[in-house]
C-alpha cells in the first residue's frame, strides 16, 4: 500500500516514523484495513440501500464504487455502463477515479485495471484515498486540518481523562481508554468511565465499539483482539474509525450542512437555468465537430510513400490524443449535466428538460457512434496501409542497404585484380599475394549469398509493384554484371600468381645456392686480404721463416679458389638467363646475401694483387732479420767478456779492500797494513780499471746499432747494456769512495792523535757490533759497543752521547761519527787527569781547597767558573769557604771520569 499512501500523506498529513513504512505490507494491518474500510463503506452505502461483503470483489464492476462516491459527495456521477464486459467495468472505475481526481486528489499508481482485476492492495489504497478526501480532509480544528486537525480534536476532547495520552493514531489507542474517553466526553451517560482499567484493553475496546454501534450509529469497524495482538495497530484503520466519532459528535458541522441546504434550495433555479443553456451550447458545438470530423475519417485515398502515410497516422494520433479527448470529456460532461439537470428538476418538482430538436442525448450518442465507426475503419485502413508501405519500404531499404554494402565491398576490387604487382614481387611477397588471393576467393564465395539475396529482393519488389522498381532493376543488373566480371578476373589473377610463383621458386633456389657458396668464399677472400695486408712484426729469423712457409701454403690454394669463384658466378649467370627468357621483372637483389658477382671479382683481383706484394715484404724482412742476427752475435760476444770482467773486479775490490758497501755507497774497510798502504793499493787498482774504458765505449757503439735496428732481445748473452753500464759506474764509484774513505780516516787519525792500533781496535769493535752489516750501527748496537768498551752510563748520558754522534736523529751511527766520538773521549780523559793533578798540588795535603786559594791562584773568570761547579766540603776537617775539588771533576766529566 506504499504506492497510494506516499502521495496522499504528502497532501494531507506529515509522514510517520521510518519504521512505520517498513510495516506497510504487514498482513495484520491489511486485515484491519479490510474490516475497517468495509465497515466505513457500508455505513454510507446503507443510505443507498446496499452494502458490500468483499471490498476487492464488490468494487470490481465500478457500480457500487460510483454509488459510494455519489452518497459521500452528494453529487451525481456520469451515467455508469451496465454491461458485464471488462471494458464496461474499466469505464465505470475510470469514471469514479476521474471524479476523485476532480476533487484535487492525485492518484499515484492506482489504475482502473488493477481495481477491475481485484488487486486488494490497490483497492484498499483507493478507499483510503476516498476516506482521506471525504472524511478527514475537511476536518479543521484551530487552524489545523486533516490528520493534524483530527489528532488535535482527539487531544482536546481526552485531555481531562486520566491515563489517556493521545499522541498518534496507532499505539495511543491500544488500551481502549481513548475511545471510551471520546464517548464519555460527549455522552457521559453511555459509559461509566471510572470503572475502566488500563490493564484490561480488551474490555475497554469492546465496550467502546459496542456503545458506538448501539447508541451512536457508528458501525463496528475494528476488532479488539486485532488491536491488542498487534505491536502497532494500523494507523489508517484507527483514523477512519476515529473520524466517524468526529462526524458523529460535531454539531457545528450539522448546522453548517443545514445552512448549505438552504442556500442550495435558493440557488437551484438559477443553476438549473444555467445548466440548460450550457447543455444547448455544448450539444451544438459537439454535433458540429462530429459533422466536420466524419468526412475526414472516411477519406481512404492511399499514399505512395511511407512518409505521407506516417503523416496521416501522426494526424490521426493528434486527433486521438489532442482533439478527441476534450470532446469525449464534453460529451461525458454533457450527459452528466443532462442527468444532473433532470434530477434537480425532478427533485424540485419541475417538468423535465426537453432539448431542442436534434440535440437530444440520444441524437448525440448516435452521432458519436457514427464518429467512432468511421474512426475505427480509418484506423484499420491506416494500419493496413502503413504495414503495406512498411513492408515495401523495408524491402527497398533492405535492397539499398545490401546493395550499398556489396558495392562498398566491390569498390576497387576490379582494379585490385587487374594490377600487375606480382611482376615486381619477391617470392615471399608472391606467396603472401597468393594467401591474400585465397582469402579474397573465400570472401568472394561468401558474398555469393548476398548477391542472390539482392536479386531476390529486387524480384519481390517488382512483384509488389514498387513505385521505384526501374532504379532497383538497373542497380541489380549492374551488380550482377560486376559480379560475373569479378569471377573472371579472380581466375585470371590466380593463374598469373601461380606461374610467377614457380619461376621465383626456381630463382630462389639458385639464389640460396649462390648465397651458401658465396658467403664462405667471400669470408675466405676477406680473411686472405686481411692476412696478406696484415703488418707483421718479427724479431727472429725463425719467425720470418714461419711466415714465409705459411704464405707458400696459401698460394697453393689459389687454383681451387678460382674454380669455386667461377662456379659461383655460373649460378648467378643461370639466374640472369631465366630472367631474360621468361621476362621476369626482378624487384630486388638476392634476398639471402648482399654479396654481388662484381664484389667477388673485385676482391679476387685484389687478392691476386696482394700476393706478390706479400712475397716482396717477406723477402725484405728475411734479409733484415739476418742482419739483426749478426748484430746480436757481435754484441753478445763482447758483453760476455766485459760483464764477467766487471764482476771479477768488484769481487776483488770487496775481498781485499771493502768489507761492505751499503745501498748508498757507504764503505767499511778492512785494515791490512797501514792506511797509507791501503791508499796506495787502491790508487793502483783504480788506474787499472780506468784503462779498460775503451772496451766499454766499443760495446756502447754496438749497442747503439742494436737499438737503431729495434732489437729488443738477444739470446746470445744474458748481459744488457744497462747491466754493463750500472756495473761499470758502480765499480768506478766504489773505488773512488773507498779511496776517499781511507783519506778521511788518515786525516782523522792525524788530527786526533789516534794510533794505528787504536784505529784497528775501533774498526774491529765497529764491525763486530754492526750486526746487520749495513756500515752503520743502530741505537741498541751502539749502546752495546760502548758498554763493551768500558762505558757505564745512564739514560741521560747516553742521550747526550747520541746527540753528538747522531745530530740529525736518524737512529744510526756511522763509522766516521764513531771514530770522531772515540777520539774526542780519549782527549777529554787526558785533560781531566791533568786538571785533577793540578787541584791536588793547590790543596796540598788537604782534602779540600778554599775559595780564597782558587781566587788567588787562578784568573778571576776561571776561578769563578770552578767555584760555581764545586760543592761545599763537608768533611770533619772542613773550614769556612772550603770546597770539594773532587766535585769539579764530577760536574765537568761525570762520575765515570773519576
Amino acid at each position: 500500500m506504499d504506492h497510494y499512501d506516499s502521495q496522499q500523506t504528502n497532501d494531507y498529513m506529515q509522514p510517520e516514523e521510518d519504521w512505520d513504512r517498513d510495516m506497510l505490507l504487514d498482513p495484520a494491518w491489511e486485515k484491519q484495513q479490510r474490516k475497517t474500510f468495509t465497515a466505513w463503506c457500508n455505513s454510507h452505502l446503507r443510505k443507498a440501500g446496499t452494502q458490500i461483503e468483499n471490498i476487492e470483489e464488490d468494487f470490481r464492476d465500478g457500480l457500487k464504487l460510483m454509488l459510494l462516491l455519489e452518497v459521500i459527495s452528494g453529487e451525481r456521477l456520469a451515467k455508469p455502463e451496465r454491461g458485464k464486459m471488462r471494458v464496461h467495468k474499466i469505464s465505470n472505475v475510470n469514471k469514479a477515479l476521474d471524479f476523485i481526481a476532480s476533487k484535487g486528489v492525485k492518484l499515484v499508481s492506482i489504475g482502473a485495471e488493477e481495481i477491475v482485476d481485484g488487486n486488494a492492495k490497490m483497492t484498499l489504497g483507493m478507499i483510503w484515498t476516498i476516506i482521506l478526501r471525504f472524511a478527514i480532509q475537511d476536518i479543521s480544528v484551530e487552524e489545523t486540518s486533516a490528520k493534524e486537525g483530527l489528532l488535535l480534536w482527539c487531544q482536546r476532547k481526552t485531555a481531562p481523562y486520566k491515563n489517556v495520552n493521545i499522541q498518534n493514531f496507532h499505539i495511543s489507542w491500544k488500551d481502549g481508554l481513548g475511545f471510551c474517553a471520546l464517548i464519555h466526553r460527549h455522552r457521559p451517560e453511555l459509559i461509566d468511565y471510572g470503572k475502566l482499567r488500563k490493564d484490561d484493553p480488551l474490555t475497554n475496546l469492546n465496550t467502546a465499539f459496542d456503545v458506538a454501534e448501539k447508541y451512536l450509529d457508528i458501525p463496528k469497524m475494528l476488532d479488539a483482539e486485532d488491536i491488542v495482538g498487534t505491536a502497532r495497530p494500523d494507523e489508517k484503520a484507527i483514523m477512519t474509525y476515529v473520524s466517524s466519532f468526529y462526524h458523529a459528535f460535531s454539531g457545528a458541522q450539522k448546522a453548517e450542512t443545514a445552512a448549505n441546504r438552504i442556500c442550495k434550495v435558493l440557488a437551484v433555479n438559477q443553476e438549473n437555468e444555467q445548466l440548460m443553456e450550457d447543455y444547448e451550447k455544448l450539444a451544438s458545438d459537439l454535433l458540429e465537430w462530429i459533422r466536420r470530423t466524419i468526412p475526414w475519417l472516411e477519406n481512404r485515398a492511399p499514399e505512395n510513400t511511407m512518409q505521407a502515410m506516417q503523416q496521416k497516422l501522426e494526424d490521426f494520433r493528434d486527433y486521438r490524443r489532442l482533439h478527441k479527448p476534450p470532446k469525449v470529456q464534453e460529451k461525458c460532461q454533457l450527459e452528466i449535466n443532462f442527468n444532473t439537470l433532470q434530477t434537480k428538476l425532478r427533485l424540485s418538482n419541475r417538468p423535465a428538460f426537453m432539448p431542442s430538436e436534434g440535440r437530444m442525448v440520444s441524437d448525440i450518442n448516435n452521432a458519436w457512434g457514427c464518429l467512432e465507426q468511421a474512426e475505427k475503419g480509418y484506423e484499420e485502413w491506416l494500419l493496413n496501409e502503413i504495414r503495406r508501405l512498411e513492408r515495401l519500404d523495408h524491402l527497398a531499404e533492405k535492397f539499398r542497404q545490401k546493395a550499398s554494402i556489396h558495392e562498398a565491398w566491390t569498390d576497387g576490387k576490379e582494379a585490385m585484380l587487374q594490377q600487375k604487382d606480382y611482376e615486381t614481387a619477391t617470392l615471399s611477397e608472391i606467396k603472401a599475394l597468393l594467401k591474400k588471393h585465397e582469402a579474397f576467393e573465400s570472401d568472394l564465395a561468401a558474398h555469393q549469398d548476398r548477391v542472390e539475396q539482392i536479386a531476390a529482393i529486387a524480384q519481390e519488389l517488382n512483384e509488389l509493384d514498387y513505385y521505384d522498381s526501374p532504379s532497383v532493376n538497373a542497380r541489380c543488373q549492374k551488380i550482377c554484371d560486376q559480379w560475373d566480371n569479378l569471377g573472371a578476373l579472380t581466375q585470371k589473377r590466380r593463374e598469373a600468381l601461380e606461374r610467377t610463383e614457380k619461376l621465383l621458386e626456381t630463382i630462389d633456389q639458385l639464389y640460396l645456392e649462390y648465397a651458401k657458396r658465396a658467403a664462405p668464399f667471400n669470408n675466405w677472400m676477406e680473411g686472405a686480404m686481411e692476412d696478406l695486408q696484415d703488418t707483421f712484426i718479427v724479431h727472429t729469423i725463425e719467425e720470418i721463416q714461419g711466415l714465409t712457409t705459411a704464405h707458400e701454403q696459401f698460394k697453393a690454394t689459389l687454383p681451387d679458389a678460382d674454380k669455386e669463384r667461377l662456379a659461383i658466378l655460373g649460378i648467378h649467370n643461370e639466374v640472369s638467363k631465366i630472367v631474360q627468357t621468361y621476362h621476369v621483372n626482378m624487384a630486388g637483389t638476392n634476398p639471402y646475401t648482399t654479396i654481388t658477382p662484381q664484389e667477388i671479382n673485385g676482391k679476387w683481383d685484389h687478392v691476386r694483387q696482394l700476393v706478390p706484394r706479400r712475397d716482396q715484404a717477406l723477402t725484405e724482412e728475411h734479409a733484415r732479420q739476418q742482419h739483426n742476427e749478426r748484430l746480436r752475435k757481435q754484441f753478445g760476444a763482447q758483453a760476455n767478456v766485459i760483464g764477467p770482467w766487471i764482476q771479477t773486479k768488484m769481487e776483488v775490490l770487496r775481498k781485499h779492500f771493502i768489507c761492505w758497501i751499503d745501498e748508498i755507497g757507504r764503505i767499511s774497510i778492512e785494515m791490512h797494513g797501514t792506511l797509507e798502504d791501503q791508499l796506495s793499493h787502491l790508487r793502483q787498482y783504480e788506474k787499472s780499471i780506468i784503462n779498460y774504458k775503451p772496451k766499454i765505449d766499443q760495446l756502447e757503439g754496438d749497442h747503439q746499432l742494436i737499438q737503431e735496428a729495434l732489437i729488443f732481445d738477444n739470446k746470445h748473452t744474458n748481459y744488457t747494456m744497462e747491466h754493463i753500464r750500472v756495473g761499470w759506474e758502480q765499480l768506478l764509484t766504489t773505488i773512488a769512495r773507498t779511496i776517499n774513505e781511507v783519506e778521511n780516516q788518515i786525516l782523522t787519525r792525524d788530527a786526533k792523535g789516534i794510533s794505528q792500533e787504536q784505529m784497528n781496535e775501533f774498526r774491529a769493535s765497529f764491525n763486530h757490533f754492526d750486526r746487520k752489516k749495513t756500515g752503520m750501527m743502530d741505537t741498541d748496537d751502539f749502546r752495546a759497543c760502548l758498554i763493551s768498551m768500558g762505558y757505564n752510563m745512564g739514560e741521560a748520558e747516553f742521550a747526550r752521547i747520541m746527540s753528538i754522534v747522531d745530530p740529525n736523529r736518524l737512529g744510526v751511527v756511522t763509522f766516521q761519527a764513531f771514530i770522531d766520538f772515540m777520539s774526542r773521549e780519549t782527549a777529554d780523559t787526558d785533560t781531566a787527569d791533568q786538571v785533577m793533578a793540578s787541584f791536588k798540588i793547590l790543596a796540598g795535603d788537604k782534602n779540600y781547597i778554599t775559595v780564597d786559594e782558587l781566587r788567588r791562584e787562578l784568573p778571576p773568570d776561571q776561578a769563578e767558573y770552578c767555584i760555581a761547579r764545586m760543592a761545599p766540603y763537608t768533611g770533619p776537617d772542613a773550614v769556612p769557604g772550603a770546597l770539594d775539588y773532587m766535585s769539579f771533576s764530577t760536574a765537568l766529566y761525570g762520575e765515570s771520569d773519576l
